[in-house]
């Protein structure tokens, strides 16, 4: 193996916030995936841990990036892959899944005796619904997590669906000390069905707005991906590097390229009244679901002599979502980083991309981008939307450089199409990083 390429996985610990548009409820999905290039064929691989309920066909004003037939049939296969079971639709309230009346067991090691770092955690979840049957139908959405919170530790697991109303969540161990389990019901089965007509009748139930402005005049208009057909005139953004698609309705007295602030817009609910209450925040969305017995296992070193690395570095760029935007964060409050203002505006609610830490004395430079467009964002300018296949190249990598990537929370609402060849153009760029500067460490936030 080329001792030159490097890929890692961790755990990064910190606790993660709510997203704004999460709190509006219904529409949020939680996507992993790893990555890593295997040497002996220069290719490079995504293996997604998430599951995902969009149909493969979406309505025509959606635009999709272009990609080759080696990579359409690669989509093809992820998404049959990751095909979300069969949903009933909602018959009554009282039958569909309960999270106050469902229980997760944690089961026994196999083999009996103590849990070790790089064991694997098995728990067993039995959904049932408001009359506190057993559901006999598969399908819910949920979400499980391993977490120490002294440590400020935590690692998804993954959920398999039986497709009876029973699950097991899987979890590798990876930090010694007590390990709290924790399983969320985000949605049940019966509301994946109502999510899944939404994503065919209103992929753009979303919608995004940018400012244009000359001198003293602004005007403002909406923007997706996916936009309405129209009379008016459209300005196309988009990016000539990538072919990452972005539209926007052209102002009625400004030209396209007056564009100066991207902001999010509306968020339409259209729920019919019987519906809306699969939604129901502490009720049934976002719910936990209670433990039968100890929620906890303690976890040991596999032998004394087993020692920590620390790993010291020169530059860390981190790209995406306000997920890895954390660990901006949280990296800058731990060490001897000093944060400098980069923005060229200030935003209320908000933190805006560039972000750029530097401990001087050890030589040690972080920085945070935002990814480009879709992005809810209460508003950033234009000239700080940046895809990250761009940042990738335009960095020198090597031995003395981190990439760190998360990109997922805000493709939620689209066709999964849409996130599949964003990640698509994102690997051509990896390939390419890890072509000129094989020493560079990429890691994928999972």
């Amino acid at each position: 193996m080329n001792k030159g390429v490097r890929f890692l996985f961790f755990v990064f610990c910190t606790e993660a916030k709510e997203l704004e548009f999460e709190k509006q409820g219904v529409f949020c999905f939680f996507f992993s995936f790893s990555f890593w290039k295997q040497i002996s064929n220069n290719e490079c691989f995504f293996f997604f841990h998430f599951s995902c309920f969009f149909p493969t066909v979406h309505q025509s004003f959606c635009v999709f990036q272009p990609i080759s037939p080696e990579e359409a049939l690669e989509e093809e296969n992820i998404l049959k892959s990751i095909a979300w079971p069969k949903t009933s639709s909602m018959t009554s309230l009282k039958n569909s899944s309960n999270p106050k009346c469902s229980k997760f067991t944690i089961l026994p090691k196999m083999g009996g005796g103590q849990w070790y770092i790089g064991d694997q955690l098995e728990v067993s979840i039995i959904m049932k619904d408001y009359n506190c049957h057993p559901k006999t139908s598969g399908g819910d959405f949920l979400v499980a997590s391993l977490k120490n919170r002294n440590l400020q530790a935590g690692v998804s697991g993954q959920v398999i669906d039986h497709l009876n109303g029973s699950y097991t969540a899987v979890f590798l161990l990876v930090w010694e000390g007590q390990a709290d389990v924790e399983v969320i019901l985000v949605h049940s089965s019966e509301a994946v069905t109502v999510l899944k007509r939404l994503n065919w009748e209103n992929p753009d139930r979303v919608s995004f707005k940018s400012v244009f402005r000359l001198g003293s005049v602004a005007e403002s208009t909406v923007c997706n991906i996916c936009l309405q057909p129209t009379v008016q005139p459209v300005c196309n953004f988009t990016d000539v590097c990538t072919g990452e698609p972005w539209f926007c309705l052209k102002p009625k007295n400004l030209s396209c390229d007056t564009r100066i602030q991207h902001s999010k817009g509306d968020y339409l609910l259209p729920l019919k009244t019987q519906v809306d209450k699969l939604f129901m925040v502490k009720i049934n969305l976002k719910v936990p679901v209670q433990s039968s017995g100890s929620s906890s296992v303690t976890v040991y070193q596999k032998s004394k002599g087993t020692t920590n690395t620390v790993l010291t570095l020169n530059m860390v760029h981190l790209y995406g979502d306000s997920t890895v935007r954390q660990w901006f964060d949280y990296l800058t409050k731990i060490g001897d980083l000093k944060e400098f203002n980069l923005q060229t505006q200030k935003t209320t609610g908000t933190r805006t991309s560039p972000l750029l830490s530097l401990d001087h004395n050890n030589r040690i430079l972080v920085t945070y981008d935002c990814h480009g467009p879709p992005l809810q964002y209460i508003s950033i300018a234009t000239s700080q939307l940046h895809y990250i296949a761009n940042k990738l190249d335009s960095i020198m990598g090597g031995s003395n450089t981190v990439v760190a990537l998360s990109v997922w929370a805000h493709f939620g609402n689209f066709p999964l199409e849409i996130y599949i060849r964003r990640l698509l153009s994102i690997r051509r760029a990896v390939l390419r990083l890890l072509t000129r500067a094989p020493d560079t460490l990429v890691v994928i936030r999972g």
